[in-house]
């Protein structure tokens, strides 16, 4: 073997058995703290390589013991996977970056085995999304962790932020929290803090936000609003429906429900679905299209993210679950 490719693999091994030991050592705390702790929980984040979720290239962890940071670890992976510009631009990482580290097949059996029955924190579904789509693409179950969002926290913990402004970089902003933005450990560590945050101005414990963060922003419910299935395909899509459905209305709820929606009974901010009536609604009120339509597409146009849909398209999409 020449030197050159010789000290590739040394390094190559070295990095990788250096991996394993911080893994056994982060299983180890997670393991020994997690009982009679109710304040002990692990942050994590991830950064990818392009714009597929599974293509993990930096895992971010921190160990919160109570109610404070206590371990952070990080470190790089190898996506055996394309990187694109625009994902190099925001966290930085090469491809020769990652070119000892080691890949996910390797990684993952020992990441989810610190992360077992031990509650996660993490902002936005991404990484929640990212961890189980790499479990997929390498063959290995979803890591039955405890996942909580802490955006889904903030928007219930603070009522400014409930429709906006509920991104890691604007909350760690409005909070004083120091952190380095697309840096996989300090995301996590930022992600964590904001629970501690939410934790101490509510008064609500972690317990309490693993329950709530499957209810209704607004404690308020009409006669067909329900919170989504926190697990289901289109969690985090805020539902309405207008004029006249083939289905009852409550079936039609309780079939977005369960399909992961948060359903609504008015068309707001926070609606990102409104499904029409597929009969013909020239005939509503004498008007062309329901108030609710009309109020959609003016939002649209002035750019909110709202989508359109006739009930039939609705039933495709569910159906296609």
């Amino acid at each position: 073997m020449k030197a050159g490719a010789y000290c590739s693999t040394l390094k190559a091994n070295r990095a990788a058995a250096g991996f394993r030991t911080r893994l056994v050592r982060a299983r180890l705390v997670t393991t020994l703290c997690r009982k009679n702790a109710p304040m002990n929980f692990m942050a994590i984040d991830v950064e990818t390589a392009n714009a597929d979720f599974a293509s993990i290239c930096s895992v971010g962890m921190v160990y919160f013991k109570d109610g404070a940071p206590s371990q952070r670890l990080g470190f790089l992976i190898n996506p055996e996977d394309e990187f694109d510009a625009i994902n190099i631009s925001i966290h930085g990482i090469r491809p020769e970056d990652v070119a000892a580290a080691p890949t996910m097949r390797e990684a993952l059996p020992l990441i989810t085995a610190a992360l077992v029955t031990t509650t996660i924190v993490h902002h936005t579904h991404f990484d929640r999304v990212a961890f189980c789509r790499a479990a997929t693409k390498h063959g290995f179950p979803e890591p039955t962790c405890n996942w909580l969002d802490s955006a889904r926290v903030a928007r219930r913990a603070w009522q400014q932020f409930a429709r906006r402004g509920y991104g890691l970089a604007d909350l760690s902003a409005e909070f004083g929290i120091d952190f380095k933005h697309h840096d996989a450990t300090e995301d996590a560590y930022a992600a964590g803090m904001i629970l501690l945050r939410a934790v101490a101005d509510t008064g609500l414990t972690l317990e309490d936000w693993i329950t709530r963060v499957k209810q209704p922003i607004f404690s308020t419910e009409g006669k067909y609003a329900r919170p989504g299935n926190p697990v289901g395909s289109l969690a985090g899509e805020v539902i309405v429906f207008t004029g006249r459905l083939e289905m009852p209305r409550s079936e039609a709820a309780a079939i977005a429900a369960g399909a992961g929606c948060d359903v609504a009974d008015g068309v707001t901010k926070e609606t990102t679905i409104l499904v029409v009536g597929d009969q013909d609604i020239r005939v509503l009120n004498g008007q062309t299209k329901s108030a609710k339509h009309r109020k959609a597409e003016k939002m649209i146009h002035d750019g909110a993210r709202l989508r359109i849909v006739g009930e039939s398209d609705f039933k495709l999409l569910v159906d296609a679950l």
